[in-house]
C-alpha cells in the first residue's frame, strides 16, 4: 500500500483545546489548487508518563466550502439556541448525578469555585 504523502502547508492555524489541539492546514493539490485539512490531535497519557497522540484528518476542498460552511453553521447555530454557550463538562464525569430539584447551571456553577478551569469543548469531526 503506497503511502500518501503530505503537501506542504501554505496556510496554518492552531487552536488548542485541553488535550486537543486542532490544525487547520491550506494545502496545494499537484495542479496547484487549494484544499484545506482539518486535523484533530488528541493527547493521551498513560500510567508510565509516557503519551502518544491520537489523530483524526478531514480533507476539504473548495467545491464543498459553501454546502460545508451553511451546514457546520446550522449545526453550531441550533446546539447554541438549544443548550446555550456554557460548556457543561461535568455531565461527562463518571460520578455526575443530577440532584433532583437542582438546576444545572447552579450546581456547574458551584462545582466550578471548587475545581480548575480546565475544561475545554468536545467536537468530534468524525460526525461532519
Amino acid at each position: 500500500m503506497a503511502e500518501r504523502v503530505e503537501q506542504e502547508e501554505i496556510f496554518s492555524q492552531v487552536l488548542r483545546a485541553g488535550r486537543r489541539t486542532y490544525f487547520f492546514d491550506v494545502r496545494a493539490t499537484k495542479a496547484d489548487d487549494y484544499y484545506l485539512t482539518v486535523t484533530e490531535s488528541k493527547k493521551f497519557t498513560h500510567d508510565d508518563g509516557s503519551f502518544r497522540y491520537q489523530k483524526h484528518k478531514i480533507y476539504l476542498y473548495k467545491e464543498d466550502f459553501k454546502d460545508f460552511q451553511e451546514m457546520l453553521g446550522k449545526a453550531t447555530d441550533y446546539i447554541l439556541n438549544e443548550k446555550g454557550d456554557e460548556v457543561i463538562s461535568e455531565r461527562h464525569q463518571k460520578d455526575f448525578k443530577k440532584e433532583e430539584g437542582t438546576d444545572a447551571t447552579t450546581k456547574l456553577a458551584s462545582k466550578e469555585e471548587n475545581t480548575s478551569t480546565d475544561s475545554f469543548t468536545d467536537i468530534s469531526f468524525e460526525d461532519i
